[in-house]
């Protein structure tokens, strides 16, 4: 049989990340490769087209400041605040 299985090496031991169909104690050939993502797997290719089609270009930068000078207080404490929950 031969199948690709991602694993994780975790606590010297490689985890897969899906099942297996072994026995208990079956010796297998592990070859590894070094998975790199490409920037198509941690991209939200979908999410951007989406933004992308969402643009409007007949808002001008002052419209936009001036809907943003109408919010109260300050936005800088929640972005702050949102930092640092992650």
């Amino acid at each position: 049989m031969h199948k690709r299985v991602d694993a994780i090496y975790e606590n010297g031991v490689l985890r897969p990340l899906e099942h297996v169909d072994l026995l208990e104690h079956q010796r297998v050939t592990v070859t590894i490769a070094d998975v790199t993502p490409s920037e198509d797997e941690w991209l939200d290719l979908e999410y951007e087209r989406w933004a992308a089609s969402e643009v409007t270009r007949d808002i001008s930068l002052d419209a936009v400041r001036q809907a943003l000078a109408k919010v109260p207080g300050l936005l800088t404490p929640n972005f702050i605040a949102e930092r640092t929950e992650r």
